[in-house]
């Protein structure tokens, strides 16, 4: 498979050597060359620095022939913004993005950008480990369908829409407490 991932953070660090290791063909991106440090040093797959929310840069490193698109960085509104490019921009066709915080998770599956939330993770981990009960597993929660009837985006109309290299974007919604 040829997987592009956006953060060498340490999983987007892991998750590429593990993918390399098992022969995929891995581009990881990141606006660090220092996180690069983290790869394994049998890492023999592509290590880019650039802005992974950027269409140009993305397009330069070919994630619109990936076949699966891995927003790991450690921030929701990158790692959102990102998502959205490969789907919206890229139709790149599997894409899911890291989402720390919880509710954020679930309203952007609902949106249309597949998410996994770290936070829902290890809450289920530690819940079991100290012996209480726990839900289901926690699961990558898949897109819902990510256009409106009219061709819109239903990221862009939840978070306001404005444009960024020709792709629609725009402030993430507040998370009260």
């Amino acid at each position: 498979m040829n997987i592009v991932i956006v953060g060498c953070g340490r999983v987007g660090a892991t998750l590429a050597g593990d993918l390399d290791a098992k022969g995929h063909r891995v581009t990881i991106v990141d606006i660090s060359t220092r996180a690069f440090e983290r790869l394994p040093a049998t890492f023999g797959g592509n290590a880019v620095r650039g802005d992974g929310t950027d269409e140009d840069t993305l397009r330069r490193i070919g994630a619109a022939e990936a076949d699966v698109f891995l927003a790991l960085t450690e921030g929701d509104n990158r790692n959102v913004m990102a998502a959205q490019l490969a789907t919206e921009a890229l139709e790149v066709k599997q894409v899911v993005a890291k989402i720390n915080d919880v509710v954020r998770a679930k309203a952007y599956a609902e949106l249309g950008i597949a998410t996994i939330c770290r936070t829902d993770l290890m809450t289920h981990a530690l819940l079991g480990y100290i012996g209480l009960p726990v839900g289901p597993t926690p699961r990558i929660r898949e897109a819902a369908p990510h256009t409106h009837p009219d061709g819109t985006s239903p990221v862009a109309a939840a978070i306001g829409g404005s444009t960024v290299g020709g792709t629609t974007v725009g402030a993430l919604p507040t998370v009260e407490a």
